[in-house]
């Protein structure tokens, strides 16, 4: 393994992962959902230079090309795990959330299997432009949760000030969703939208690495 700007790009990306949900353990929203907002751009913005700079560098490695699709993977789960759990249980980002999740463990089950052979399952175009529709609808639904905080709050008529204080004092309960009320805000319905078009692209990447590794799962006669 050796330690260039890449690899460690790839290293920083997948430390981030655990980081997003990191951020809604130790402070309040708003102030989490946009610190979380910030890591995630910021490490995506990173998936795109490790591969920039190891092809003009001539910096490629075995270790960057295991890691690299590891810390994607491990970036858009985690965030989808946090936003489920802060969008109370939308079936509308349940259900795209769903398809991604069931795709990244039926490929990796798929490469686990075929072992040696996995080196068919190559990354794609429409997979890297799945990853990307992924990351950019990620981002805008942190943006959303926030502004969707910020919205019930209006409501509420507390600042997020008092109401910090208020669940303190425990005489209010942490906003997660706004349920019912009519708060959504655009860049949530956006990033809801964003999110189908990206189960779209990862059915379809599945099903092409599904179709390649056809012939290696057929039982002999």
């Amino acid at each position: 393994m050796r330690w260039n700007i890449p690899n460690i790009l790839t290293v920083i990306r997948l430390l981030a992962a655990p980081g997003v949900a990191i951020m809604f353990l130790y402070f309040h929203r708003p102030w989490a959902d946009w610190f979380a907002l910030a890591l995630f751009v910021g490490a995506a913005i990173t998936d795109w230079f490790d591969g920039y700079l190891a092809r003009l560098w001539k910096q490629e490695s075995k270790f960057g090309a295991m890691l690299d699709p590891i810390a994607d993977k491990a970036m858009v789960v985690i965030a989808l795990m946090v936003l489920t759990g802060y969008n109370g249980m939308n079936p509308w980002l349940i259900l795209p959330a769903t398809v991604i999740l069931f795709r990244e463990v039926f490929v990796g089950g798929l490469r686990e299997f075929l072992g040696s052979k996995a080196g068919l399952l190559q990354v794609t175009k429409l997979a890297k432009w799945k990853t990307t529709a992924q990351m950019v609808a990620i981002a805008v639904l942190f943006l959303g949760t926030g502004l969707d905080y910020l919205n019930v709050l209006a409501l509420e008529g507390m600042t997020p000030e008092q109401h910090i204080a208020a669940v303190v004092a425990g005489e209010a309960e942490a906003i997660r969703t706004c349920g019912s009320r009519d708060c959504a805000s655009y860049a949530n319905v956006v990033g809801i939208g964003l999110l189908w078009l990206a189960a779209f692209l990862t059915l379809l990447t599945g099903w092409e690495y599904f179709s390649k590794s056809l012939p290696f799962l057929r039982d002999e006669k």
